[in-house]
């Protein structure tokens, strides 16, 4: 598979054009796109999947699986077939496994591998090779895996060699991260006894919700103040089941908040998942002033989903307390964005796991408003953003993407509204998780040219 990041960068700009206006139908969620790769390869038989994510992070997972064993059609788009191999059947793969740009991808993978008695080598490129992955290795060490090598600090690459019969633990989770409970759950499959992670701060649960869909025993219990204690009974046989894949509120927060700042605009987003671990831009949005209706709220695939319709709103600076950051972490971005167009000051508290994102997200959002004419300030781990009091911010800066998705589109919505158009300086790794959204923005009205 091709590096979405090989060749010369392409940059892409952004400027003023006409209200927003249309129906959008987004990509399917990168979190349960991955996982249903995962949870279709330890599963015996067939699952189908419907509406995945064909990002080429998702794409990159889907082929680790088939080098772990399974069997991987793609019958349509969306439309995917995968034959599982069951927990306990997995093979070791005869090449590194290349997650690319997928920090949730290989993470997760580490546990599967972790559970298994079968050595693999996780790679991916220049972003992939910053992130931390130690996090994810302590507790695994702990059930017994071996890290047989790493680079320096415990990044990419890695090879571990996973436990015939991994150890059952209780473990703390010391940051809110979905990625590192996961990885344990996913280990502790195959283990013969109860693997419990205890959250002082609930992240998102789509993986004990496929857990339960798909057979096995999950009880999930208050924690503390915010947290959540999750018990996984091991060696369940998973059955395999479809599944609908819900469309990705990360990726809808970039059309809603171009409808809130660009005048005259108004959307509909459809069938958005709204877990209520995932709408932490949306209940931001609201508090900030936002017309914003939920229209035909339903379920669908063992998930809670709406319609969204989103007007031009006149927004006011608000708080944001740093426990909402794990329902929201990777919307930072695209808020900054709508907070420099607010009336007043924005603080976001708690922003520290930014720093560990594609790149150092948090500085590279500041780079940006600083770009853009915006006034803001980083205190601690927290990022505060003067809004222009109904002022247009300025614009016209060239915005450094580090190969980060979502700092390219939060800066090319950003210039949808600005008085001089914002350009980023590559805007190819966008296909990691929204390959779409050219296409779908200009659809709506934007104005974006290379």
């Amino acid at each position: 598979m091709s590096s979405s990041h090989s060749g010369l960068p392409q940059p892409l700009s952004a400027r003023r054009g006409k209200p927003l206006s249309g129906h959008v139908k987004l990509p399917g969620d990168k979190s349960i796109s991955h996982r249903a790769m995962i949870f279709g390869l330890l599963s015996v038989g067939e699952t189908m999947v419907e509406g995945l994510l064909e990002g080429d992070d998702v794409l990159r997972t889907a082929a680790a699986c088939r080098a772990l064993g399974a069997t991987i059609e793609r019958l349509g788009e969306g439309h995917w077939r995968v034959r599982g191999v069951g927990i306990g059947g997995l093979r070791s793969p005869d090449e590194i496994l290349d997650f690319g740009n997928a920090g949730t991808g290989s993470r997760l993978m580490m546990g599967v591998v972790g559970g298994h008695d079968i050595t693999a080598t996780f790679d991916g490129d220049a972003s992939l090779r910053k992130r931390p992955m130690r996090r994810i290795l302590d507790p695994l060490v702990e059930m017994g895996v071996q890290v047989i090598s790493q680079a320096e600090g415990g990044r990419c690459p890695i090879t571990i060699k996973g436990a015939a019969d991994p150890l059952p633990i209780t473990y703390s989770t010391p940051v809110a991260s979905a990625q590192i409970k996961s990885a344990i759950l996913l280990a502790g499959l195959n283990s013969p006894g109860r693997t419990t992670v205890i959250e002082t701060e609930a992240t998102r649960d789509h993986t004990e919700k496929m857990l339960t869909y798909f057979g096995a025993t999950v009880k999930v219990a208050p924690e503390g103040h915010d947290g959540r204690r999750i018990e996984l009974e091991g060696r369940p046989e998973l059955k395999p089941r479809p599944i609908m894949v819900p469309r990705d509120p990360s990726s809808a927060a970039f059309p809603m908040v171009a409808a809130l700042i660009v005048p005259g605009s108004d959307i509909l987003i459809e069938g958005v998942m709204m877990n209520p671990l995932r709408t932490g831009l949306l209940t931001t949005l609201l508090e900030m002033g936002a017309s914003i209706e939920i229209v035909n709220p339903r379920y669908e695939g063992g998930e809670d989903v709406a319609d969204l319709r989103v007007r031009a709103s006149n927004l006011k600076g608000v708080d944001v307390p740093a426990p909402r950051a794990p329902s929201m972490i990777d919307e930072y971005p695209v808020l900054a964005v709508a907070a420099s167009f607010a009336t007043g000051e924005t603080r976001m508290r708690g922003l520290n796991e930014l720093r560990v994102k594609e790149s150092d997200r948090l500085q590279a959002v500041a780079d940006g408003l600083a770009e853009a004419g915006v006034t803001y300030a980083i205190e601690g781990d927290d990022l505060i953003v003067q809004g222009m009091n109904g002022a247009v911010p300025g614009g016209g800066g060239v915005v450094a993407t580090h190969l980060d998705h979502r700092i390219a589109m939060s800066f090319l919505v950003m210039g949808m509204a600005t008085d001089k158009p914002m350009t980023v300086d590559d805007e190819r790794m966008i296909a990691t998780s929204f390959p779409s959204f050219v296409s779908l923005m200009r659809g709506l009205g934007a104005d974006y040219y290379a």
